[in-house]
């Protein structure tokens, strides 16, 4: 079958044309197959993609639009990544309870615990060396996540003074922290 006459086939389809739609899978399923079957390495699942692949042609093929490009790239456009979502889709399978042992546990280990301590004295004490609406606007800024607008609202001060206030606090900052 040429591509022009598939690109009738899937223009009919588009009117709700069964007898075209009949046509255009009876001439194009075994290539589509062939892409489901390739992108998800299951005769099974690629049989029930390629239905899936079928209903998503026959409600969008009004979207297909004739171009210098074969009918059949866009044919296979669509069964490929509906292949790929289903892979996408697919879950991963429960682990065996053996295997959980193995799982580290997500909470910080006392020594991480010991050394963050240590980081935050380090820097509290650091903060507390900036002028105090400096050291108020760099936690503003860093900790809070409030924006240099908010910060310069806040203080009453224009936005590029904010900008300086932070740049200079946080360069004193790093200068004590490397102390």
């Amino acid at each position: 079958m040429t591509p022009d006459e598939i690109t009738k086939l899937i223009f009919r389809t588009a009117l709700k044309e069964r007898a075209a739609f009949d046509l255009l899978y009876r001439h194009t399923s075994a290539k589509l197959f062939g892409v489901c079957l390739r992108v998800l390495k299951d005769r099974a699942e690629a049989e029930e993609a390629l239905q899936d692949v079928y209903v998503k042609i026959w409600t969008k093929a009004d979207r297909f639009a004739a171009t210098d490009l074969s009918p059949i790239t866009w044919l296979v456009a669509v069964a490929r990544n509906h292949a790929i979502d289903r892979l996408r889709a697919r879950k991963a399978p429960a682990a065996e309870l053996d295997e959980a042992q193995a799982i580290a546990d997500p909470k910080p280990s006392p020594e991480s615990l010991a050394q963050a301590g240590s980081d935050r004295r380090r820097i509290d004490a650091c903060l507390g060396e900036l002028e105090t609406d400096r050291a108020m606007a760099v936690r503003g800024a860093y900790l809070n996540g409030d924006s240099y607008a908010e910060l310069a609202a806040h203080f009453d001060v224009p936005l590029n003074t904010m900008r300086t206030w932070l740049r200079r606090s946080l360069l004193k900052l790093r200068e004590c922290l490397e102390r």
